[in-house]
């Protein structure tokens, strides 16, 4: 079995998320405007929708298209690392979005939240607030702070994903 990887295009990453939406226009609008995006192209198609397009976040080309009526919904999960998360998700709730989790600094030298976009895609947005190693960030889960901040982040998506108003998920064991 050939386990190589072809090297991507040049300013592709060897793994590029899609988004499937049911209005690939006004997503491409939200990522410019939360993000800083920068679209790259779209491919019209003659019923009117939007067959591939491209918008490039900092080092990564996110792709889209338009969903048809009949597909099931297909949200995203994304990662998006920004300067500031705290600003970052303040735009997005402004461009439509809503707060899944607050904004809380996490034991590994981050802190971000999650918001769900209009389009009900989830976006983890973080930034670097300090280096930690992995060893420190594991160690740092049996603290109060970093406990309960990792347990409303698991909490809070349970729940936005679940639908329940109570969460299941059990809390971090540390290193």
């Amino acid at each position: 079995m050939n386990t190589t990887t072809t090297t991507p295009p040049a300013g592709y990453t060897t793994v590029a998320p899609w988004i499937v939406t049911p209005d690939t226009g006004r997503l491409l609008d939200f990522v410019t405007a939360v993000f800083d995006g920068t679209a790259l192209g779209r491919v019209p198609l003659e019923d009117g929708t939007i067959g591939h397009a491209e918008i490039r976040v900092g080092d990564t080309v996110v792709l889209a298209f338009d969903s048809r009526p009949d597909w099931p919904a297909m949200p995203s999960l994304l990662r998006v690392f920004v300067a500031d998360a705290d600003a970052t998700i303040e735009r997005a709730v402004a461009a439509g979005a809503r707060v899944v989790t607050a904004p809380a600094t996490q034991a590994f030298g981050q802190r971000g939240g999650r918001v769900r976009d209009p389009f009900g895609n989830i976006w983890w947005i973080s930034a670097v607030v300090e280096e930690v190693t992995p060893e420190v960030g594991m160690s740092r889960l049996a603290e109060p702070e970093y406990a309960e901040a990792m347990r409303d982040a698991q909490q809070t998506l349970d729940r936005e994903l679940s639908g329940r108003t109570d969460s299941v998920v059990s809390r971090p064991q540390a290193g």
